[in-house]
């Protein structure tokens, strides 16, 4: 598991444990749009609250599930910040649209799942384990499903809100102007060595070591340098080997 999911997963069983549902604290933290001028922090401290056990099951599990490969993709810095935005932009949308109380890391992880779909759109995800649906179909019925209110007792317009954050944030990050691009990168990533080769480095990443996703992705790439030489990578494809061959 990586760093960010690690500490995301403690902190939503942690809160769960200290503020269980109906307590005065999570009264407190919970999202309630009319108490949200007077309260503007629980546009964040309620996507670590949920209502039940099955409520934080499945919402560990999907972050479990999606979160690492995103994480060792993007660096942990920019998916905290997808995290937090597509959480942020899930409470706004849900209190522009219900007056209703809202918990629950949803819209956070909806947009984790939506990041999944928009590196790995044709990567397969077996529902109950068992149907095989490409990631990018996945996010297609879980929008169809929030914008038409299927199932209730749950903030489809949080889940809804978390997608359209995640995609701004990902398009952001995405088109940026090139020099500006290029101080992020150099800000984010950590020290390369110098004097050694970076097809030399990138041949030393423990790929056995990788999450299944990011494998697939490090073997296409490797086969690609392989093929036609290192200088027919693009920007993208360089960044991935870099990080990975500087953390393992």
């Amino acid at each position: 598991m990586t760093p960010w999911v690690m500490c995301l997963i403690g902190a939503n069983v942690l809160v769960f444990l200290v503020a269980p549902p109906n307590s005065p604290l999570f009264e407190n933290l919970a999202l309630v749009p009319a108490w949200l001028p007077a309260h503007p922090w629980t546009a964040i401290s309620y996507m670590f609250l949920h209502a039940n056990t099955q409520h934080i099951f499945f919402n560990m599990l999907s972050l479990y599930m999606f979160g690492p490969p995103v994480e060792a993709r993007l660096g942990g810095r920019r998916f905290g910040t997808l995290y937090f935005v597509s959480g942020v932009s899930g409470a706004l949308l849900s209190v522009l649209t219900s007056p209703a109380g809202v918990v629950g890391a949803s819209g956070a992880v909806f947009g984790v799942m939506l990041g999944f779909a928009w590196y790995w759109p044709r990567q397969q995800i077996f529902v109950f384990g068992v149907l095989p649906v490409e990631a990018r179909w996945l996010i297609v019925i879980f929008t169809l499903t929030s914008l038409f209110g299927i199932g209730g007792g749950i903030a489809h317009f949080a889940h809804l809100g978390g997608f359209i954050g995640a995609w701004l944030y990902l398009k952001w990050i995405g088109n940026r102007p090139a020099a500006a691009a290029a101080s992020w990168k150099k800000r984010l990533a950590p020290a390369v060595p110098a004097g050694i080769n970076p097809v030399d480095r990138w041949r030393r990443v423990n790929a056995a070591a990788l999450h299944p996703v990011n494998r697939e992705e490090y073997e296409r790439v490797m086969k690609k340098v392989d093929t036609d030489g290192s200088g027919s990578l693009n920007a993208s494809e360089r960044e991935f080997l870099d990080r990975f061959s500087q953390i393992m």
